[in-house]
């Protein structure tokens, strides 16, 4: 049985379905089901799990449409050509990042963590510094945490153990700079049940 302790909260004779959609999974269910994700995703898609590159096909539709000739960028020449006079929904990278967004609202959504009322002023600056740094360094990198580290670790490449290394030390950075947005550095007994 999946367990979720949420500090005080917790009871043990919570039903299973409570324990599946509100809490924290074992960090090995977790593992497991990432692992046979990626691994189905490689079978369907011929090609390692990986986000980014569709927020790039997003925002260059966007620029084309605002008049910018990306067709004439490097990164759109060859195979990334078709992908651009194309919709969107035929690429499966697009596909699989709707999917994740609309499974993320859910998942907290029924844990009751999405909620407005805790945007500030701080916090909204940190989301959106943090994102448009976050978005540039994984097209940097070519991938992000799950095509760069996750899938690099997966294929046995050197660079998502490097990947791993880096974003560390990045989260340690953005741990150290939390306090200037007024948010507080997350302690390891904090729970978000």
């Amino acid at each position: 049985m999946i367990s979720a302790k949420c500090g005080s909260n917790y009871k043990e004779n919570e039903s299973y379905e409570h324990n599946i959609f509100r809490g924290s999974w074992p960090l090995f269910a977790a593992a497991i089901i990432l692992a046979l994700l990626n691994a189905l995703t490689l079978l369907t898609r011929g090609q390692p799990w990986g986000i980014t590159s569709a927020f790039t096909l997003w925002g260059s539709k966007i620029a084309s449409g605002l008049g910018v000739d990306v067709a004439s960028w490097g990164y759109w020449q060859g195979a990334n050509a078709a992908a651009l006079n194309a919709s969107i929904f035929t690429d499966s990278t697009t596909v699989l990042n709707i999917g994740i967004i609309i499974g993320a609202f859910i998942a907290s959504a029924a844990g009751g963590l999405f909620k407005f009322t805790q945007i500030t002023a701080g916090n909204f600056a940190a989301s959106v510094i943090g994102g448009l740094m976050m978005g540039y360094g994984a097209r940097l990198a070519f991938g992000c945490n799950i095509g760069a580290y996750f899938g690099g670790i997966a294929s046995f490449s050197l660079h998502g153990y490097i990947w791993g290394i880096l974003a560390m030390a990045g989260t340690f950075l953005a741990l150290y700079l939390r306090p200037l947005f007024g948010l507080s550095v997350p302690k390891s007994n904090d729970s978000v049940c």
